[in-house]
């Protein structure tokens, strides 16, 4: 009975708008245009807005800007340890300066 009552529960759950909605938020940064100047942007605010880039290189972009001063040009990112020339051009058209 409790193996029934697991997989009903196990289906209503991903049957639920509650249950698509988590799926289509992490999607709806792609349609929307977002912008964030990463010489003036807090950790949170970079991890937040930047795909692919989590708390602890948003940390390390702001402790790189803090010490060698702001960023000149977007592929100056790279010189952040964690950030390669992939993530800069996926987040060309939201990162400003």
């Amino acid at each position: 009975m409790k193996v029934l009552l697991s997989a009903w529960l196990v289906v209503l759950f991903t049957l639920s708008p509650l249950s698509t909605s988590f799926a289509a938020n992490a999607d709806k940064l792609e349609g929307i245009d977002i912008t964030v100047n990463v010489n003036q942007a807090d950790p949170d605010e970079i991890a937040a807005l930047l795909s692919g880039i989590g708390i602890e290189k948003a940390k390390s972009i702001v402790e790189y800007r803090d010490k060698h001063g702001e960023f000149k040009t977007i592929d100056d990112l790279t010189h952040v340890k964690g950030v390669g020339p992939a993530t800069v051009e996926k987040n060309r058209s939201r990162i400003l300066l």
